[in-house]
């Protein structure tokens, strides 16, 4: 991946912006476009950003790697190789990466030093199948998803057999417990919270059409109550995402036809009010920069940013 790639900026305001409902003129930069900051990946995803080093890691998961894009150079390189066909990552309430692994079958941690620890790889004695995308909440607990698609086959890791049912997890790393908060969502995929962990949404990934679930968090934080379909992607595909300090769902979205690819936004309530098109899909964000106001978008071999007029919620 290389700096010099990067998209060119075109007129102010960028036609990729696209408002579909009022609500979102609030949120679009006039000033503002999309650039493409870095390209030569085949799947990117997980994108998480460290201000406190100002850059941005996202996994490459078929060439085992994890990336590296510096802000104040632009520099790109390869952060961790091999990196177990990391797919999802976040940080904890440390600042250390938490890192969804294919090919371990696991969720891990990177320490301050570099060294790397398994937080979880089985659940009564069984292999988890392949963590998908991960988030942490206030409390310090590690929510994650846990489909087969990593084992499907050996582009995003090695094929083996699902020996779980497809869950939800809640992991306490101070107790090394694991809690199965759902198991009624058919292929779990991308998660993230409210900005006041109320709910948890989820992308329920192998429903036809794609949906993002809703569901109520006790006052505790330690089970999941009723949910409900907040959004009937049609025919897009929502995958990763995450949530603004307004509660609006900014969501990788596309694979359908050349039009839905990018991003949607949708606000608290479901309705689509805008999107930001992109050359390719999005399977992936976050919010990144020094005010959490850039939008970084992983995208099938590019990624993508864009100056927003949010800030991504803490913790996401």
């Amino acid at each position: 991946m290389h700096d010099n790639d990067r998209m060119p900026i075109g007129r102010y305001p960028d036609a990729a912006v696209q408002v579909l409902q009022p609500a979102f003129e609030h949120y679009r930069l006039v000033l503002a476009a999309v650039e493409r900051i870095a390209t030569g990946g085949r799947w990117n995803e997980g994108p998480v950003w460290f201000g406190d080093g100002r850059y941005l890691l996202w996994s490459d998961i078929p060439n085992n790697r994890i990336m590296k894009w510096e802000e104040e150079t632009g520099a790109v390189s390869v952060f961790r190789a091999p990196s177990g066909h990391a797919n999802g990552n976040t940080r904890d309430r440390q600042g250390r990466l938490i890192t969804c692994e294919h090919g371990g079958r696991r969720i891990t941690r990177t320490e301050y030093d570099g060294r790397i620890t398994v937080l979880i790889d089985s659940v009564d004695g069984k292999p988890l199948n392949s963590p998908n995308d991960v988030v942490v909440k206030s409390d310090g607990s590690i929510w994650f998803t846990d489909p087969p698609f990593g084992i499907a086959g050996y582009y995003q890791g090695e094929r083996a057999q699902a020996e779980q049912p497809e869950r939800i997890y809640r992991f306490d790393p101070a107790t090394g417990t694991a809690t199965v908060m759902a198991d009624d969502v058919s292929g779990p995929n991308g998660l993230a919270f409210s900005p006041d962990e109320s709910t948890l949404y989820v992308i329920e990934s192998r429903a036809r059409p794609r949906r993002i679930r809703a569901f109520q968090v006790s006052g505790d934080g330690s089970r999941l109550g009723e949910s409900r379909v907040l959004v009937d992607a049609g025919p897009g595909t929502p995958d990763g995402f995450r949530v603004d300090v307004d509660g609006n769902l900014w969501c990788g979205w596309g694979m359908g036809t050349p039009d839905l690819d990018g991003v949607r936004v949708f606000s608290p309530q479901g309705e689509a009010i805008g999107h930001i098109s992109l050359p390719e899909r999005c399977a992936n964000l976050c919010f990144g920069g020094r005010h959490r106001n850039r939008l970084f978008m992983a995208s099938c071999t590019s990624i993508y940013s864009l100056y927003v007029n949010t800030q991504g919620a803490v913790g996401g």
